[in-house]
């Protein structure tokens, strides 16, 4: 089915306005300036959205219903998302400590705090999973700056670079969060027990799908197609709680080491090996890369990755194998959400 043609013309944006106000009773004030005429007929269109599907526009702190007119136009979304800057759930408290302008650049301060338990520390990592909305364009990110044990409170910094000349002050944001992980363990620049004088060539190997990885040697034109170790029976006293080796062997005459991560979904664990001859000299791999087995975005999920380095077999006796990890095993679900201005 061809996409019919949707372009107005401003006769025919009048002829909307004009239905409208007549059907409403509510009149539209045009101002003279292309951005303001662009935001009326958003709006416009938002309503006749609203009214077409029998919801009001104060319908808008609803979550489905805000995103949807998101999508259309943030402008609008943002103008009618009521403000509320603190939220609550699952015992954890989201609140906006303070906003302010600098220049075309907006900084802002919120805090999480555990009302309940201890799952808010100082390795508090919001995974990803938050947003910023916006009525304009613009990049934003969030980081911790701060964290005080007495109250479990950790406090972000989100900061926000708007593009253009748009005046942003009186502009409302929604910042909003779904998980976060916790209780972060660090493993730095450990000795990993694997006896590299009886590494010996793989017997049993596997083509797989490389969802990532990285190096000089990354082999992007083939990631469908890369051989990989068959996992084995995790290596015993590994010591790092949440990682597991799965193997150590040659393939093509290059060493692989091989990492079980679990569902990295649920957990972000993640790191890296790398060699040191007898003088204390680091060898980094020379490609790393990563791939999954089981069903993809379930609990059933458990992710690889796999180490290359190209040093001969019969030399890789003279070598020791060293790792530096991160791990997590506290995940936070919820659904957090604030809408703030910002002024001067």
């Amino acid at each position: 089915m061809r996409n019919k043609d949707y372009t107005f013309n401003r006769e025919h944006l009048n002829n909307i306005k004009d239905g409208f106000e007549e059907k409403t009773g509510v009149q539209l004030v045009q101002k003279k300036t292309a951005y303001i005429y662009r935001r009326v007929v958003a709006v416009i269109l938002v309503a006749m959205l609203c009214v077409a599907t029998s919801i009001p526009v104060f319908a808008m702190d609803n979550p489905n219903v805000y995103w949807q007119v998101y999508r259309i136009s943030p402008s609008v979304a943002q103008f009618f998302k009521s403000v509320q800057k603190s939220d609550e759930d699952n015992g954890i408290k989201l609140e906006v400590v303070s906003a302010r302008i600098r220049g075309d650049m907006a900084e802002i301060y919120i805090t999480m705090q555990d009302l309940t338990g201890n799952r808010v520390d100082d390795t508090i990592d919001l995974f990803d999973s938050y947003s910023i909305n916006r009525p304009f364009g613009g990049t934003g990110f969030c980081e911790q700056v701060d964290y005080d044990k007495k109250t479990k409170t950790a406090t972000f910094l989100i900061t926000i670079k708007e593009w253009g000349n748009h005046d942003i002050s009186g502009d409302k944001i929604t910042f909003t969060l779904k998980r976060f992980l916790s209780n972060k363990n660090i493993y730095d620049d450990i000795v990993i027990p694997i006896d590299t004088s009886v590494i010996k060539a793989a017997e049993n190997v596997q083509q797989v799908y490389s969802h990532g990885g990285g190096g000089d040697d990354y082999p992007m034109d083939s990631s469908d197609n890369i051989t990989s170790l068959i996992p084995s029976e995790p290596m015993q006293d590994f010591p790092v709680e949440g990682i597991e080796v799965t193997g150590a062997g040659y393939i093509d005459d290059k060493l692989h080491i091989q990492s079980k991560l679990g569902n990295t979904l649920n957990t972000d664990n993640h790191g890296f090996f790398y060699l040191k001859d007898s003088d204390g000299n680091m060898v980094v791999c020379d490609y790393n890369f990563y791939f999954t087995n089981g069903k993809e975005n379930t609990e059933q999920r458990i992710d690889y990755c796999e180490f290359i380095f190209n040093i001969p077999q019969e030399d890789i006796k003279n070598y020791l194998v060293y790792g530096s990890f991160v791990t997590s095993d506290t995940l936070v679900e919820g659904n957090w959400s604030v809408t703030f201005p910002i002024e001067e």
